[in-house]
C-alpha cells in the first residue's frame, strides 16, 4: 500500500506501524500525536481470511470516533483526540501495551473451545474478564495476570506490575459496562468486546487503538440469529460480493444506532440555600457536582420567612425536569430542606453550611416529622456524590463518572502504597 505524504492538512511523518486494518503516522508538526489511517479491508483468522471492502474504512473511523466520545463523556482517559478526515483520527501518540483486554458477558465463541461443558449464553456476573498476548504467529495466546507482571514490561519509564494490571482490569471491565448501558438503550445486548492500552509519554495509561465492530459482539434483541459483527464475516465458509455487502451493512447501520446512545434524560441538581450568605459553600457543592457532568442551579429562599415562594421555585424545576435533586443548605433551625421534602415527591439532600454551632443545629436536619426522607450530610462533595448517584439511575453517564472516579481514587491509594512501602526505615 502506497503511503500517502498528507491528510486532511496534516504532514505525514514516518510510518510507525502498519496492521492488517490500519496504518499509524507520525505527525512532525503535532508533538506528541499521530494520526491513524484505516484501510477498506476486513480480516479473520489472524489475517487468514481477508478482503477488501469498499467504504469499510470511513465506517469504522465513524463507529470508532462515536464510541470514543461516549467514553470521554464518561471521564474515562484516551488516546483519540479527534477525526482528521473521513477514514483517519488523530491521536495521542503511545507506546502499545501488547496485550488484548476481552470482557465477556455472555459465553460463546473461543469461550466455549478453551472450556468445555460450559453451556452458550452462561451469563457472567460480573462481566468476565480475560486477557491475550498480541502475537499473530502463535494466534495471540491466553495469558494470565502472573504473565503480563512477569514480563515487566516498561513504557515511556512505566513498568507494568500488578498495580497497572489492576488498574488496566478495572478500567477494562468499566469501559464494557459503560457500552453495555449505551446499547441498552437500543435494546442491543453487548456480548463480549476487546480494547488495548498505550502508555503516553507522561507514563500515563491511556484507552487507545480502535474500537469499531471488529471490537465486539453485538445482538439485536440479545438474539445471537441478529448478530451485527464481525462474527458474521468470521462464520463465512465462502464469502460473496453479496455477503460483503451484508457485512457492510451491519457495519453501517451499528455506525448509525450510536447517534442513538447518549442519555436523553433531562436532569437538574438545584442547591437551594436559606442565605446568600451560604454561597461559598453551595458553590463548593456545585463545583463537586458538575465534576460528575451534572447540571447545577443554585438558588436562595427561606422556607420560614418565604414558605410560599420556597414552593413556587420547587415547582418550577418539578415541571421542567425528568431527573431532579434538591440540595437544602440551611443552618440554625433548618426548616427547608423538611419543608421541601414534605412537599415533593423528588429526593432532598441536606448540607447545612459549617458553624461553630454545627453539632447542635444539625439535629434540625436530621430528626426529622414522621412521613419525610431528606438525608443529610456534612461536606460539600458528599452532597454532589449522593446527588450523582441518584441522577446516574436514570443516565448512564453520570453512572459512569461517579464508577471512575472510585476507580481513581483506588489508584491513587496503591500509588501512595507504592511510596510508602519503598520508604526506608531509619
Amino acid at each position: 500500500m502506497a503511503h500517502p505524504k498528507e491528510v486532511a492538512g496534516f504532514k505525514l511523518g514516518k510510518l510507525l506501524i502498519e496492521g492488517k486494518t490500519k496504518q499509524v503516522f507520525d505527525l512532525p508538526e503535532e508533538t506528541g500525536h499521530c494520526i491513524l489511517i484505516n484501510k477498506d479491508r476486513i480480516t479473520a483468522g489472524d489475517g487468514v481470511k481477508a478482503h477488501d471492502m469498499e467504504g469499510k474504512a470511513a465506517i469504522s473511523n465513524q463507529t470508532n470516533a462515536k464510541v470514543f466520545e461516549i467514553l470521554k463523556a464518561a471521564g474515562i482517559p484516551t488516546a483519540f483526540v479527534k477525526i482528521a478526515s473521513p477514514v483517519a483520527f488523530i491521536s495521542k501518540k503511545c507506546d502499545m501495551v501488547p496485550i488484548e483486554w476481552v470482557t465477556r458477558r455472555l459465553a460463546t465463541g473461543s469461550f466455549l473451545k478453551r472450556n468445555p461443558g460450559v453451556p452458550e449464553g452462561y451469563r457472567f456476573t460480573p462481566p468476565k474478564q480475560e486477557t491475550f498476548f498480541k502475537d499473530d504467529a502463535n494466534h495471540d495466546p491466553q495469558w494470565s495476570e502472573e504473565q503480563i507482571v512477569s514480563a515487566k514490561f516498561t513504557f515511556n519509564g512505566l513498568v507494568i506490575g500488578q498495580d497497572e494490571v489492576d488498574y488496566m482490569r478495572n478500567v477494562t471491565i468499566l469501559v464494557f459496562e459503560i457500552l453495555e448501558k449505551a446499547w441498552g438503550l437500543r435494546d442491543c445486548a453487548l456480548i463480549d468486546m476487546k480494547i488495548e492500552f498505550g502508555v503516553d509519554a507522561d507514563g500515563k495509561i491511556l484507552l487507545a487503538d480502535v474500537i469499531d465492530s471488529d471490537s465486539w459482539r453485538l445482538w439485536p434483541s440479545g438474539d445471537k440469529r441478529l448478530m451485527v459483527d464481525k462474527q458474521v464475516y468470521r462464520n463465512l465458509s465462502t464469502v460473496t460480493a453479496a455477503d460483503l455487502d451484508t457485512v457492510k451493512r451491519n457495519f453501517a447501520w451499528v455506525k448509525d444506532q450510536l447517534d442513538h446512545l447518549r442519555p436523553k434524560v433531562h436532569h437538574k441538581v438545584v442547591i437551594i440555600m436559606g442565605s446568600a450568605a451560604d454561597v461559598e459553600h453551595c458553590q463548593k457543592i456545585g463545583k463537586a457536582a458538575k465534576k460528575f457532568g451534572l447540571d447545577v442551579d443554585m438558588r436562595v429562599t427561606s422556607a420560614h420567612k418565604a414558605t410560599e415562594e420556597t414552593l413556587h421555585i420547587m415547582k418550577q424545576y418539578e415541571d421542567t425536569h425528568g431527573a431532579l435533586v434538591f440540595i437544602a443548605v440551611a443552618g440554625r433551625s433548618n426548616g427547608l430542606g423538611p419543608v421541601l421534602s414534605g412537599n415533593t415527591s423528588y429526593p432532598v439532600i441536606n448540607c447545612p453550611p459549617p458553624s461553630s454551632n454545627l453539632v447542635q443545629d444539625i439535629w434540625s436536619s436530621l430528626s426529622l416529622p414522621s412521613g419525610l426522607g431528606c438525608a443529610t450530610v456534612i461536606y460539600p462533595d458528599s452532597a454532589a456524590v449522593m446527588a450523582a448517584q441518584i441522577i446516574g439511575v436514570q443516565d448512564y453517564i453520570v453512572w459512569a463518572r461517579i464508577r471512575f472516579n472510585q476507580l481513581e481514587m483506588a489508584a491513587s491509594l496503591r500509588v501512595a502504597d507504592k511510596k510508602v512501602r519503598n520508604l526506608s526505615i531509619e
